[in-house]
């Protein structure tokens, strides 16, 4: 005799009692995300429907991300997916995680620069796609550049662009702006990695799962910073935009480091927990406030 089906309601109870009890404070969300998955169904049909029952492969499967998720592994790589500025993205453990955070770099881009010129944008390390996607889905007069090294997510990022008919945004692959030619580019944004090797985050909840040579650069989490401000204003043409995703105790070193290279109107801009997140700044060949963008035709 094969075993009863099991309803909504006892599958919603049974998985979110352990998940709580394992400390994941949105315990019951996620046991709704994944039933949800399992299922096929929305949320507010697991909640209107308690009753019905779910067929044995699917939950065999919703058991199966349970017990992963009870490991320690990210919804987002279980699900496949992230939401990021609206977008449904594909993730894999090849990519890291898109971040609310993160959204600041889209948003300064979105403030800082003309929406209707041809614009040329560079996202390097674009990981997912997730800035590059997110900013051509809003200004389509712009080409987005999204250069990333790693083969496995350029992967991730290309079925992205071609989920979202995302005709604007151009996949590279190449090691940060080493593939940009001389003064082509009107902007460069980049969430590099920036962690340092002793960071006890990385022991810590989903970044245990992400890929570490997209978290760790150098020894003061520095390296890859360094390599992108320093031949940005090679890539920049004048008056360009540079915008980086940072560690919350990174800005003052950030801020240094664009001042050296001749930026200017340089600024830091807060996350919503008030720490330090992205520094911003134009390249000095032509003056501008913070607030200014480039108005320069891109070149053919």
């Amino acid at each position: 005799m094969s075993a009863p089906l099991a309803c909504i309601a006892e599958l919603r109870r049974s998985a979110s009692t352990r998940l709580a009890a394992a400390g994941h404070t949105s315990a019951a969300l996620e046991a709704d995300l994944l039933l949800g998955a399992a299922a096929g169904l929305e949320r507010t049909q697991l909640i209107a429907w308690p009753e019905t029952c779910v067929s044995p492969a699917q939950q065999q499967q919703f058991e199966h991300w349970i017990a992963r998720r009870l490991a320690g592994e990210p919804i987002a790589y279980l699900l496949g997916r992230r939401e990021f500025w609206s977008l449904e993205l594909r993730v894999s453990p090849a990519t890291l995680i898109p971040r609310p955070e993160t959204e600041i770099l889209v948003e300064q881009a979105l403030e800082r620069l003309p929406a209707s010129a041809a614009l040329q944008i560079a996202d390097l390390g674009t990981g997912s796609g997730a800035i590059a996607a997110a900013l051509a889905r809003a200004r389509p007069h712009w080409t987005l550049l999204g250069i990333e090294r790693d083969a496995a997510a350029l992967a991730v990022a290309a079925f992205n662009a071609a989920e979202l008919q995302l005709d604007n945004l151009k996949l590279i692959r190449g090691d940060w702006s080493s593939t940009l030619g001389a003064a082509s580019i009107d902007a460069i944004l980049s969430n590099p990695p920036y962690v340092r090797p002793d960071d006890p985050h990385l022991v810590e909840g989903d970044v245990r799962f992400e890929p570490i040579a997209a978290l760790i650069s150098g020894d003061d989490g520095l390296n890859a910073i360094r390599t992108i401000i320093t031949d940005a204003s090679r890539c920049l043409r004048p008056g360009g935009l540079l915008a980086i995703e940072h560690g919350w105790d990174q800005g003052p070193s950030l801020r240094g480091l664009m001042k050296t290279q001749g930026f200017a109107a340089i600024e830091t801009l807060h996350d919503l927990a008030g720490q330090e997140r992205v520094t911003c700044g134009c390249d000095s060949r032509t003056a501008r406030t913070s607030r200014s963008p480039t108005s320069r035709s891109p070149r053919p």
